[in-house]
């Protein structure tokens, strides 16, 4: 599936290089790259022992704007899920200046293949942390924008849901930056590219789609409305969250917070189904453990022996009675 791309070529860096800021001084060793996207590149480095990510674009007009939403994004209470800000330079090569920003480096699993292991609870935990952010993001007067699986990172000790780009980032009112088109309302023909909270919720929709077939799907329709409801219910993992997918494609939530209260009830009746599936596999349990403990066959074998010994007392006792009653006639 196609994504938009910038039109400039982007300064690529190697492993094992070292840059210098033209203007802070500061030096970072180049490890390896991180991944590309429709700005820039992203890449793994140290300043000294500590790692960082560095994302470098030509354009120095695309580095100035994320590292504006980034710094904003710092300032929102309530927000754990991006990356802090640490520097911003230029570096001078050989095909000329190139603007850079270095960010907190995140290390964790993808969002996706963390998900694959796991069961849908995992989902609704992450998601209800994700709109929360989102929340409060949105109150700041800011859209996300770009939000795929591929600019979420799943962090370890404690597990929590990170973003690792912020270059779809946008003011509320404005046209979106950056997209992806499974992801974005305006290529299935379900509403404009304007940024406002309705935009991301609809983009956390089509990640719980993307959870459902671990696979991407392009527009084969007039009606692309029609065409996810209909994915969203043939797919019987989705079962429990059906209703808040179809909400959130169809713009029934007026903000994120809806979304997230309907993800918590979700979340508790699924706790619930679980509690009682697992007390119903006990008893289950332990009812077979009666029937085939060794104990109850030792048991069982007892009782068969001295029934059988009582009945041949009484049969014997029987024949010594007619014994007797024959000597006595």
């Amino acid at each position: 599936m196609r994504e938009p791309t910038s039109k400039n070529q982007v300064c690529s860096f190697r492993s094992g290089q070292r840059i210098t800021g033209r203007w802070h001084g500061n030096q970072y060793l180049i490890v390896r790259l991180l991944g590309e996207g429709a700005i820039g590149k992203v890449y793994l480095a140290k300043k000294g022992v500590q790692s960082v990510a560095i994302k470098v674009a030509r354009e120095s007009m695309s580095i100035s704007s994320e590292v504006r939403a980034l710094r904003q994004v710092s300032k929102v209470q309530g927000i754990s899920l991006g990356p802090f800000f640490i520097d911003m330079d230029d570096v001078s090569s050989s095909s000329g200046t190139t603007s850079f920003y270095v960010m907190e480096y995140i290390e964790g699993e993808p969002f996706l293949p963390f998900l694959k292991s796991r069961g849908n609870e995992w989902m609704a935990l992450f998601l209800v942390q994700l709109l929360g952010d989102l929340a409060n993001l949105h109150k700041a007067g800011w859209v996300f924008g770009d939000l795929k699986p591929e600019n979420l990172i799943v962090s370890h000790h404690p597990f929590s849901l990170r973003w690792i780009d912020v270059g779809g980032m946008t003011k509320l009112g404005r046209s979106i930056k950056e997209y992806t088109e499974f992801f974005d309302r305006g290529y299935w023909g379900i509403g404009d590219r304007k940024a406002e909270a309705s935009y991301d919720l609809f983009s956390v929709a089509m990640l719980m789609l993307n959870r459902g077939y671990f696979h991407r799907f392009e527009k084969t329709g007039l009606d692309g409305r029609k065409q996810l409801v209909a994915k969203v219910k043939q797919q019987p993992v989705l079962d429990p969250f059906s209703s808040i997918i179809c909400k959130g494609i169809e713009h029934r939530y007026d903000n994120a917070l809806e979304m997230k209260r309907d993800l918590l009830d979700v979340l508790q009746k699924e706790k619930k189904r679980s509690a009682l599936s697992r007390v119903k596999k006990k008893k289950l349990l332990k009812q077979s453990k009666k029937v085939h403990s060794p104990s109850n066959q030792v048991q069982t074998t007892k009782e068969k022996k001295y029934r059988g010994l009582y009945e041949t007392l009484i049969f014997a006792s029987f024949l010594l009675l007619l014994y007797i009653l024959y000597l006595v006639g």
